[in-house]
Order: C-alpha cells, then structure tokens, then sequence
C-alpha cells in the first residue's frame, strides 16, 4: 500500500474507497447492499467509527469517515473488510446467485497469490485513504460521493439513490444515520485550499 494514501492525522476526516476485486458488480442485490449498511452501523455503534458521507455503488464504496478514537481508524477498516470479506463469500454460498460460480471463481483467483488470504479475497488491497484538511477538497469529496450514481446513470437526482447519504443531507432519512457536515461551517473556518 502507497504511504502517501495513509492515515497520518488522526483528527482529519478521510475519503476511503473499498472496491471489489477485479471490478466484479457485486452489489446488485439487495441482501449484499444490506450486509455492507448493516456493517458500517455496526462499526459505528460499536467501534467508534464516524461517518459524514457514504455511497455504495455496484463494485465499490466510497465514504467520509473519521473516529472517535483516531489512532484505530485503520484497524476499524481493515476489521470491517476482513468481517465483509467472510459475510459476502457466505451470501454468495446461500442466494440464489446465478453468477455464484464465477464470483466466486474471482474471489479465490485474487487470494491464490496472497499469503494473508486463505481461500477467498473480496476487496481490493488498501482504501486509498485522502485526508480533507482542507474545506476544498471536503467539499468535493461530498460532492463527488453524493453525485457518483447521477454520473453512472442510476439516477436523476443524488437524494433519490437508496445506498448514500444523500438523502440525510436532503434533510430525509437515509438508510443508516450519518454526522452531517455543516458545510457552510467548512467554507467559514476550514482551511480553503
């Protein structure tokens, strides 16, 4: 993993990105989607983490995160990738999938190379973690995770997108419950550039 993407200050707030192996389209099936949400709420209740802003799209997941106790960011996220890594593999197992076979395939042809993998790798290696110390790139990060189906054609407007949390910031209940960033706070007294 580049040293450049780390977690080097622990009060910043990061744009994280996990995406799947091989760019497969996981995530076209409510009950994988679900299992991701019903994590991130998990790692928020129970590990501290933080989150601003997320968007799941079908092969990966974009997020604005930060924790309660910085120093554990990293382990919050390789702990939430290693326990969706088993979940996905298991659902896979148990829908009715007709891409099971191949899927699977993927997974198991990602971690025959990796040591630290024992029968299947879901996630790409490292999160490519940006810090936001600035209001700029907070700003663009939101923006660009909110608008990140309207680009891909899934939908009109970012709030009418089910698995991000643009409807919170639209001022309705999204599918997890996130810290809304007062962004006109950020342009005030955040560092502009």
């Amino acid at each position: 993993m580049s040293h450049q993407y780390r977690v080097r200050d622990p009060d910043d707030i990061y744009f994280v990105t996990f995406t799947i192996v091989d760019w497969v389209d996981l995530f076209t099936r409510p009950t994988y989607k679900q299992l991701i949400i019903d994590s991130l709420i998990y790692c928020q209740q129970q590990k501290g983490l933080e989150v601003y802003a997320y968007c799941l799209m079908t092969n990966h997941l974009h997020l604005l995160v930060s924790s309660q106790h910085p120093a554990v960011l990293p382990d919050i996220i390789r702990d939430f990738k290693k326990h969706t890594n088993k979940q996905i593999v298991k659902l896979v197992n148990l829908e009715n999938e007709s891409r099971r076979d191949w899927i699977l395939y993927r997974f198991q042809y990602n971690a025959k190379y990796n040591s630290r993998i024992q029968d299947y790798k879901v996630w790409q290696d490292g999160y490519h973690g940006i810090a936001c110390s600035y209001a700029s790139v907070l700003l663009q990060k939101l923006d660009y995770i909110h608008n990140n189906p309207v680009k891909a054609g899934i939908v009109a407007e970012p709030e009418h997108y089910l698995y991000s949390s643009a409807a919170n910031y639209a001022g309705e209940k999204g599918m997890m419950e996130v810290l809304l960033l007062d962004v006109a706070f950020y342009v005030a007294n955040v560092k502009p550039y």
